[in-house]
């Protein structure tokens, strides 16, 4: 896959297949639309193209009334759509000057002159241009003089709940992290660097690695104990972690920490990637610190037991 800051720099494309959106998440939904565009660009022999905006539009527009938290990092984001075999990733930066362009200049400045589609896919609900005016029905009442096919990506459900970055968000906002990884078709990533912190559960058997997410806009899933698997030095790890402000010891600022099943080594500095498999139980206060030793040992058997019953033939 091929990444491109801008439009000024496309190489000339093969009977583009494009789409358009900002894919947080890369979820079931987006999936679709993915798995759609490979179809028809193989069978005209041409290649992929998403179009695709950061920053986000709405960390744009309304940078004072959106507390908006994204599933993916662009990092994350552009991982998964290698994975899903995208020939070219378009990041147009987006600003208040180009939300201002209207969704006709966009279809004659991005899709015609600039990237010669030769096919348009989009979802149900997708929406482009100045005060987000376009859409499929303005798409087909015009398509003629465009000069390329269009093709409309169906609603997608999963026991009849629409499949929406916005309710995944929801889902990981109240602990709901088993929907959430229903709706994407993965667990949930995070991603971050280990730090020092203060050593508190080493002192009672539970060593920790306390994890910084670099970008703030990143969600962090709601305050509480999960399952999760890790990955780190290219090994991979199954362990329980924590998000939350440590009432037993007084914490005064939230923290994310994991406990690494049969790993004790020094993590400082370290990149990590946590994966997160299942909610355990939200954050407490304990009694003092043997009561929250008694709680680890009863988490960890937990977590264990939904590993056992995820991989019966480990």
């Amino acid at each position: 896959m091929r990444i491109y800051e801008g439009l000024d720099n496309l190489p000339e494309i093969k009977n583009a297949v494009v789409t358009s959106g900002t894919f947080d998440g890369v979820h079931l939904g987006h999936q679709k639309i993915l798995s759609r565009i490979r179809e028809i660009a193989d069978q005209v022999q041409g290649e992929t193209v998403l179009i695709t905006f950061w920053p986000h539009p709405r960390l744009v527009l309304y940078p004072n009334e959106h507390n908006l938290r994204l599933l993916s990092t662009f990092e994350e984001k552009s991982k998964l759509l290698r994975q899903f075999g995208l020939d070219h990733l378009v990041t147009i930066p987006f600003t208040k000057a180009f939300s201002q362009l209207t969704s006709e200049e966009f279809i004659q400045k991005v899709l015609i002159e600039k990237l010669k589609t030769k096919k348009l896919v989009i979802g149900y609900d997708h929406r482009f241009g100045k005060n987000r005016e376009g859409g499929f029905e303005h798409l087909k009442e015009n398509i003629d003089k465009y000069g390329f096919k269009l093709e409309e990506i169906s609603r997608e459900d999963i026991d009849q709940v629409g499949i929406s970055s916005t309710k995944i968000r929801k889902a990981l906002e109240e602990g709901r992290i088993e929907t959430a990884n229903e709706f994407l078709g993965r667990p949930y990533e995070l991603n971050g660097i280990v730090i020092k912190g203060q050593q508190i559960g080493r002192s009672i058997g539970f060593p920790t690695a306390n994890i910084h997410t670099p970008n703030d806009y990143k969600l962090i899933p709601s305050d509480g104990a999960y399952a999760v698997t890790a990955s780190v030095r290219e090994n991979q790890y199954e362990g329980m972690l924590n998000i939350g402000n440590r009432p037993t010891v007084d914490g005064q600022s939230k923290t994310v920490e994991v406990n690494l099943f049969g790993f004790s080594d020094n993590l400082y500095d370290e990149r990590i990637s946590i994966n997160f498999i299942h909610y355990l139980r939200p954050e407490k206060k304990f009694a003092n610190l043997e009561a929250l030793k008694a709680q680890l040992k009863e988490d960890k058997k937990s977590a264990e037991d939904i590993f056992r019953h995820l991989n019966p033939n480990k």
